[in-house]
């Protein structure tokens, strides 16, 4: 397939594992960058998570690393680390998530990368920044969902601290990683310099949970306390039907006027408690009590019908499974069926984001672990472990 994405002809290392930083290459390559994937002999341990045709090719790592190539390097050996260091030279980013000490005993912070290439973007996936007392700890996504605020919001459903079902502390951070990758590209196109990006997973989560949690302490002095009740109440959650559920939200005021004029409950249109927006947020447990009365009256199939063309928000409540079959996803041509060499077929989520000039799309299937080494060394130059001279 021809390669027509925004980022055609960027060659970016990804040093990465795990879930976070092969996401962040994914959404590049998917995107048009030449993603190389730089993995220890070992290989990124999500190879071997998940069910698996062959070894090493584990869903997890399937999943998150399509539109790559893989090199093995050994970044303990000196050898190798010059390799790198030649790979750098031609380049325009490099992505990691190795911890700061770490990486300055490898040689590849960025002091030493700026060095080789001062036009690279250098980013940097850590847990914590380097300037808080945090700094260097180990940071998995139920370490930051814990500290972030985002476990305990979850009392509201479980009576106890919970952990969202989601890797969604990697995969937040991943989406805020390539946009600000995307974003330092783009100063250097006007300026013709790089830079150093950090994307700290606890400082992102933290903003992300405050968006709407702020509450009263985004005053100084305080107006209030932190929290916005609709979501934190136990109420938010789907509506039961005589034989299933359904997701409901009626927000403005004419979505309600529409609903009570659907029912037949003219006597709510003029309650105070029902009527306005200030009424309904003054009245949470008594409005929602009311509409769980009132779905669970009829059927799932009956209130289909029913909201079919009212504007109010609705939707069926959707398993994973049942995503598969989701006749506006097929619609959209979302699932993709694609052949690899030795996985057989596979079925890809289609990259979201839509560009009418310049589309992202599948390029290639995820690689079997050092695939490509032979192949990508000797583009950079590189042949038995000796740099031969070359114009990228």
């Amino acid at each position: 397939m021809e390669n027509n994405g925004p980022l055609a002809g960027l060659r970016i290392l990804d040093l990465s594992t795990v879930v976070l930083g092969p996401m962040t290459g994914q959404y590049l390559g998917d995107m048009g960058a030449d993603v190389i994937k730089i993995e220890a002999p070992e290989g990124d341990i999500t190879r071997s998570i998940g069910p698996r045709r062959s070894e090493g090719m584990g869903a997890l790592y399937l999943a998150n690393n399509r539109n790559k190539r893989s090199v093995v390097l050994d970044l303990k050996a000196k050898t190798d680390r010059d390799v790198l260091r030649q790979m750098v030279l031609n380049s325009d980013v490099i992505l990691h998530s190795i911890r700061t000490d770490s990486a300055r005993r490898l040689g590849i912070n960025y002091e030493d990368m700026r060095k080789l290439n001062p036009k690279l973007v250098y980013c940097h996936l850590t847990g914590f920044s380097d300037d808080g007392p945090y700094a260097g700890k180990a940071a998995y996504d139920d370490i930051i969902q814990a500290l972030s605020g985002l476990a305990m919001l979850q009392t509201v459903v479980g009576g106890e601290p919970r952990y969202v079902p989601s890797i969604i502390a990697d995969k937040i951070s991943a989406v805020h990683a390539a946009y600000a990758i995307a974003l330092a590209l783009f100063h250097r196109e006007r300026t013709g310099k790089g830079q150093k990006v950090v994307v700290p997973m606890f400082e992102t989560m933290v903003a992300f949970n405050m968006a709407e949690h702020m509450g009263g302490q985004i005053f100084e002095p305080s107006e209030g306390a932190m929290g916005y009740k609709p979501v934190r109440e136990a109420l938010r959650r789907p509506f039961q039907t005589s034989d299933g559920y359904i997701c409901f939200l009626p927000y403005t005021d004419a979505n309600w006027t529409k609903f009570f004029a659907l029912i037949g409950r003219n006597d709510l249109q003029v309650d105070p408690t029902f009527y306005s927006q200030k009424g309904r947020q003054d009245n949470l447990d008594i409005v929602w009590a009311e509409v769980r009365h009132l779905i669970k009256a009829r059927s799932t199939a009956e209130w289909l019908t029913l909201l079919e063309g009212s504007d109010i928000p609705y939707a069926i409540v959707n398993d994973l499974e049942e995503l598969l079959e989701d006749p506006h996803l097929h619609a959209t041509g979302f699932w993709e069926m694609h052949y690899h060499s030795t996985e057989g077929w596979m079925r890809f989520p289609a990259p979201p984001l839509q560009f009418s000039a310049t589309p992202g799309a599948i390029y290639r299937l995820p690689p079997l672990l050092g695939e490509h080494t032979d192949e990508i060394l000797k583009e950079f130059g590189i042949i038995g472990g000796v740099v031969q001279p070359q114009d990228r």
